[in-house]
This record gives structure tokens, C-alpha cells and sequence, in this order.
């Protein structure tokens, strides 16, 4: 392929929605991108289609696809994650050089990122795992990208993915996160709290709906005014124009879609890393099982004519009811990046990363869907304290809360009385009353796994680390179980 002139800023292999998009994005910021697809059909579809009068060069096979790239050549893979990530990377190897990077934009699951970045740093080939936030829209427009995995290849990578990510305040939303999986785990923290935003939303829309009785009518315009305030917010935003929409009949479309919820696997990768961690990710857990509940539509359709509701009808002040909502919305909404943070700071010292937490705060601030006007504040709370051990504790948002904590509590309380189902509202509020509660009846736990198991327990009245077994019954020995953390 000596023939074949290098003349390709990078490539792109997978021309599926983002990486048709992805491409006309750097297209237009002055990049030519070779593209490859495993169904060739599909380039010849996309130069004679989106493609058509743009510099984009279309390859039929992997040989001339790299032979077209600069070096160090620069190879990005928008491909379902998983083991269709490796073949890929197995069949390009033979045709790259010492020096050259493999790119991974897809959601991949961050441990496989540290495993190709050390793989391949074997080869001498350098990788990026990283995430790419946005959907559609962003990625032609203006993406979050969340970059990590091996650090040397970043100077190359970086002119291209600054140039094509969101703006905001001139800054791009984007810049390097860590090594090996470190770009990947950020963003799959991102789509556990994506998984949070968006339960905490459908709960306040049923409330309205079912608690409340409002028309879909009513519920467009209070998202329209949320737009407009402290929520204002990409996932508001959508949520407002899908409640605009009617059919033929006036009737809305919202109320034609079936109330099964699917799922990708992100929110349960973070669901699960908290659990490895220890960290108490509560409000996205049940945004998870939500959808998983959801899923079982026959059994709740058999269960709604069998299972009695018991609950009381709402009578009060529907607006003062709706501005209670809202905070309980905002105050859910910032307990759910309290948890993401958490888990990304424990992450951090467990995996050896140096993390900039305000300035992952600033990568979601345009581009994705999480996007939102309070990210500004959590990027000026960590450049105050970059220690920060959990954003409660900042003072911007201990107002924010302490003025939403009343319509939060009467909001979660007028869930359980109108029998309306609020798992995320209620676990962020129990996680918040958790939080601030000096005494947990964690010693009685313990009491009864000493009972049970002699597992010890330690004594608010001696040193912390001396652990104690007590005979309960009378009828057990002094020896005690090997202590191991829960």
C-alpha cells in the first residue's frame, strides 16, 4: 500500500449514528478523517449521503484505511463495546507501528480499558478509552469527550477532540482525566447519574399526573418554568419538549409509549463498583431497579387488580405542591452527584488515579446529557477546596439544600400518603437524613452479628480498632470470628 498517500488526520472506524456524526464534526473543524465500516456498504452509503462534498475519505478495507492515516496514526473505534472492541483492535495491530493509538470512544466498561492499555503499551502501541457523551446532537455539534488510558498518546489526540467537543465560557468540555481507565470510569459515573436525573424527573411527572391529576397540558408548562431556575437542565429541557408533543387527535404521545424502560448496563456497572467500594450510590441503585421493575409490566398490570392501594386522595394547594416538587427535585438531584462524587473520589485513591473533580464538573457543563446549571457550582466548590470530602459540605450547597429540605420532605411525604411509587426521592432523602446523623443504629447491627457470628464490635468508650466479644447467650465461647469489612 506504498502508494496510498498518508493524508488523514485520523480515522474512524464504526459508522453508526455517533461515529457518522463524530466524523462530520471533525469535518468541519478543518480535520480529514479516513472511515471504515465492517459492512463497506455503509461508507460508500455515507460519502454518497452525510458525507457527500466533504473531505472525508472512504476505505474499504483495514490495510488502506490505515495506509491513508498521518502518523503517528490516530485509529478512533465507535463499535459496540465489549469483545467486538478487541477483534477490532487484534485485526489493526498487524498494519500499525511502534508509537501509533487506538482510540475506544464507545461506552466500555473501564476495566476493559486498563487491560488494553497495558496490552497494548506491550506492543508498543498507545491507547485512549475514552467517553463521549451528547448522543446524536452532541456528537455532531459539540460532545462531552471524557479521555483517560495511556498519557503519552494525549498531546496527539488533544488538538482534535478539544476542537470538537462542547464549548462553554470559551473552554472545551473536554481534557485529560487519568490513566488506563480512568476516562472510561468517569463516564460511566456520568451515565449513573444520567440513570438518577432521569428517575428523579419521571417521578415528578407521575406525581403531578397521578398524585396531582394534572393535565399533560399543565405538566409541559411547570417543565417549562423549571427550564427557566435552578433545574434548568438538558434533561428539562427534553422532557418540557416531549411532553409538547401530540398525535393526530391532540392526544399526547407520551401517554402512547409503554412504560418499559430499557437499559444499556452503565447504571449497573456504577451500581456495582459502589457495592466493590463500599460507597452508599443509593439514589442511582434504585433509579436501576426502577427500570427494572418497570420491565415487568404483566406481573404489575396482574398485581394492580389484585393488590389494594389504601391511599388517600390529594387535596391541598396543587401549586404550592408543585413548587414542592421542584425542590424536592433540586435537593434530589444534588444528592445524586454528592453519591457520583463519592464514588469517583473513593475510586481514585482505590485505583491509584489523580482525578480533577472540578474539572470533570466542568467536561459535563455543555455537550451531555447531564448537563446542568449547578456544575458551575461544583466546579467552583472544588477550586475553593480541592479536597472537598463531599459536596454537602460545600456551602452553596448546604443553602441549596437546607432551602429545599422543606418541600423535599412534604413532597417525599405526600408520595407514601397518595400511594404513589418515589424510590429515588425517597432514598436520596433517607441518604441525606443518614448523612447527617451523628449516631446510626449501626451499633445494634453490630450487637447482632456479634450475637450471631462473633464478628466483634468496637466501643464508643475505648480506642477505635480494639474489637470486643461479648458470650450473649452464656452458652458460647470467648473465640471470635475473623474480623473482615462489610
Amino acid at each position: 500500500m506504498s502508494d496510498v498517500k498518508q493524508q488523514a488526520d485520523i480515522g474512524l472506524v464504526g459508522l453508526a449514528v455517533m461515529g457518522q456524526n463524530l466524523v462530520l464534526n471533525m469535518n468541519d473543524h478543518g480535520f480529514t478523517v479516513a472511515v471504515y465500516n465492517r459492512t463497506v456498504s455503509k461508507v460508500d452509503d455515507f460519502l454518497a449521503g452525510p458525507a457527500k462534498d466533504t473531505q472525508v475519505i472512504g476505505c474499504h478495507d483495514l490495510a488502506t484505511f490505515v495506509a491513508t492515516l498521518k502518523r503517528p496514526r490516530r485509529v478512533m473505534l465507535m463499535v459496540k463495546a465489549g469483545p467486538v472492541v478487541d477483534i477490532f483492535i487484534e485485526q489493526l495491530i498487524p498494519y500499525l507501528e511502534h508509537g501509533d493509538i487506538i482510540i475506544d470512544g464507545g461506552n466500555s466498561l473501564y476495566n476493559d480499558s486498563d487491560r488494553r492499555t497495558y496490552e497494548l503499551h506491550q506492543k508498543g502501541i498507545l491507547f485512549i478509552g475514552s467517553g463521549v457523551s451528547g448522543g446524536e446532537e452532541g456528537a455532531r455539534h459539540g460532545p462531552s469527550i471524557m479521555p483517560g488510558g495511556n498519557h503519552a498518546a494525549w498531546p496527539a489526540v488533544k488538538p482534535i477532540f478539544q476542537a470538537i467537543a462542547a464549548q462553554v465560557d470559551n473552554e472545551p468540555c473536554c481534557d485529560w482525566v487519568g490513566n488506563d481507565g480512568a476516562g472510561h470510569y468517569v463516564k460511566m459515573v456520568h451515565n449513573g447519574i444520567e440513570y438518577g436525573d432521569m428517575q428523579l424527573i419521571c417521578e415528578a411527572y407521575q406525581l403531578m399526573r397521578e398524585g396531582l391529576g394534572m393535565s399533560g397540558d399543565e405538566i409541559q408548562a411547570v417543565f417549562t418554568e423549571w427550564n427557566e431556575g435552578v433545574l434548568d437542565s438538558y434533561l428539562i429541557e427534553i422532557t418540557r419538549d416531549i411532553l409538547a408533543i401530540k398525535e393526530e387527535d391532540g392526544s399526547l404521545l407520551i401517554d402512547k409509549i409503554l412504560d418499559k424502560a430499557g437499559q444499556k448496563g452503565t447504571g449497573k456497572w456504577t451500581g456495582m463498583n459502589a457495592l466493590d467500594l463500599g460507597i452508599p450510590l443509593t439514589l442511582i441503585g434504585e433509579a436501576v431497579f426502577a427500570r427494572c421493575l418497570s420491565a415487568r409490566k404483566d406481573e404489575r398490570v396482574v398485581a394492580s387488580k389484585i393488590l389494594p392501594k389504601l391511599a388517600s386522595e390529594f387535596t391541598g394547594d396543587r401549586g404550592e405542591m408543585v413548587d414542592a416538587i421542584r425542590d424536592a427535585l433540586y435537593a434530589s438531584k444534588i444528592i445524586s452527584y454528592a453519591q457520583g462524587y463519592m464514588l469517583m473520589r473513593e475510586a481514585a485513591e482505590t485505583y491509584g488515579w489523580e482525578l480533577n473533580y472540578g474539572g470533570i464538573a466542568m467536561m459535563w457543563r455543555g455537550g451531555c446529557i447531564i448537563r446542568s446549571q449547578f456544575l458551575a457550582n461544583i466546579r467552583e466548590a472544588f477550586d475553593k477546596q480541592p479536597d472537598l470530602q463531599n459536596l454537602l459540605l460545600d456551602d452553596f450547597f448546604i443553602k441549596a439544600i437546607t432551602e429545599a429540605l422543606p418541600g423535599w420532605r412534604k413532597a417525599v411525604g405526600t408520595t407514601i400518603s397518595l400511594g404513589v411509587p418515589s424510590p429515588a426521592f425517597s432514598s436520596a432523602l433517607s441518604f441525606y437524613d443518614g448523612y447527617r446523623s451523628e449516631r446510626l443504629p449501626a451499633n445494634l447491627l453490630q450487637a447482632q452479628r456479634d450475637y450471631f457470628g462473633a464478628h466483634t464490635y468496637e466501643r464508643v468508650d475505648k480506642p477505635a480498632g480494639e474489637f470486643f466479644h461479648t458470650n450473649w447467650t452464656g452458652r458460647g465461647g470467648d473465640i471470635s470470628a475473623t474480623n473482615y469489612d462489610v
